[in-house]
């Protein structure tokens, strides 16, 4: 029962915290941000807000300063919008994730490329496209 509780909690400050920031929050210094996920304390009195941010490494950098600066209005507004006992600290930390896949699928990009193209197998993937293998290795198959 209060990990069902732990995850509508987490649940709902990652949908308000989204809101507030496409919303209610106008600092220029947050450009395109979008929340990812968000952890929370196991007392729910902690909650870490993974945002994804597009743009330079300085708007990345803006975008955490405004974050940061807005994190007492988010938190006020969180509290009077959910009703908890406790209203979470906000700590906002920069994801990290789809900057990491962008660059693997630059590199699987520029290995195809320079491989020509030629001799790959493809496989396909339970109903989401095909997958490249790569080329059978001399000797194999």
């Amino acid at each position: 029962m209060a990990r069902a509780r732990h995850e509508r909690v987490t649940e709902s400050v990652r949908k308000e915290v989204s809101e507030l920031l496409q919303h209610e929050v106008k600092d220029v210094r947050i450009g395109f941000t979008t929340v990812t996920r968000v952890e929370m304390s196991e007392d729910l009195r902690h909650a870490i807000v993974f945002c994804s941010i597009l743009g330079t490494d300085k708007e990345k950098r803006d975008s955490m300063v405004g974050l940061n600066r807005a994190k007492g209005f988010m938190r006020r507004e969180i509290g009077r919008r959910l009703k908890l006992r406790f209203t979470p600290d906000i700590h906002f930390r920069l994801d990290t994730a789809l900057d990491h896949s962008f660059h693997v699928e630059e590199v699987l990009r520029k290995i195809k490329s320079e491989d020509g193209g030629a001799g790959g197998g493809e496989m396909r993937d339970e109903g989401r496209g095909t997958l490249d293998v790569g080329r059978e290795r001399k000797g194999e198959g």
